[in-house]
């Protein structure tokens, strides 16, 4: 077995799960799920059937992934963050032929306590707050805060509020130093670096705190 499962956790025959990544304590990955390469569940976590995950997914504790759920690379889900798979749920009509597709795009970061409603797409390096309750479609890069949640600003791919464009439309994150530019109304990109690139390895190891960076409002 070339993945990590604590003693207290069950990962069921029939269960997917790639090279290096870590389950830990009283987690519970049910047969048919597909866990990819290099994640981390923390404590207390459910992984259903049907579920796909991609790699480098970190998964805080107190989450389940229900399923329905497609979850892409380098996705971060929050502690006690919510998922679900039915819009209008009641314990007597049974569903389970009609649980709706919820996807996380690669890189988006879902906030500690936010809940994700179903049927929904969060697009790549997307960025909800704690707390906020998402019900619609996401964009790229969107920060998103509140209830319901709605979008504040752009987030850089390194997760900081990127602020005012310069004459030429540029944003630029203050930690990486990457530009960001609406390519047309709702529609951001990095000017830099394409979407499906890793991070170089100079810019993968954070180094200073956010609110070092953050600046003023």
């Amino acid at each position: 077995m070339d993945y990590f499962v604590h003693e207290s956790s069950y990962v069921d025959e029939g269960a997917q799960v790639g090279a290096g990544t870590k389950i830990w304590h009283f987690c519970h990955v049910m047969s048919g799920a597909a866990i990819g390469e290099r994640c981390s569940f923390g404590q207390n976590c459910v992984v259903s059937p049907g579920v796909v995950i991609g790699s480098n997914v970190k998964v805080q504790n107190n989450v389940s992934i229900y399923e329905g759920t497609v979850i892409e690379d380098d996705v971060f889900l929050g502690p006690s963050c919510v998922l679900t798979n039915v819009t209008n749920p009641r314990s007597q009509v049974l569903r389970r032929a009609l649980y709706e597709k919820t996807l996380l795009k690669r890189g988006c970061s879902i906030g500690a306590n936010a809940t994700v409603v179903c049927g929904i797409t969060l697009g790549r390096y997307a960025f909800v707050a704690a707390g906020a309750v998402v019900a619609k479609d996401v964009p790229d890069y969107a920060l998103m805060v509140g209830v319901p949640a709605r979008q504040k600003g752009w987030m850089s791919r390194h997760g900081h509020l990127l602020k005012s464009p310069d004459r030429d439309g540029v944003m630029t994150c203050p930690e990486s130093g990457l530009r960001y530019r609406e390519v047309e109304p709702g529609v951001l990109r990095c000017l830099d670096l394409d979407e499906e690139a890793p991070l170089p390895p100079e810019l993968a190891v954070g180094k200073e705190f956010y609110d070092v960076l953050k600046g003023g409002d």
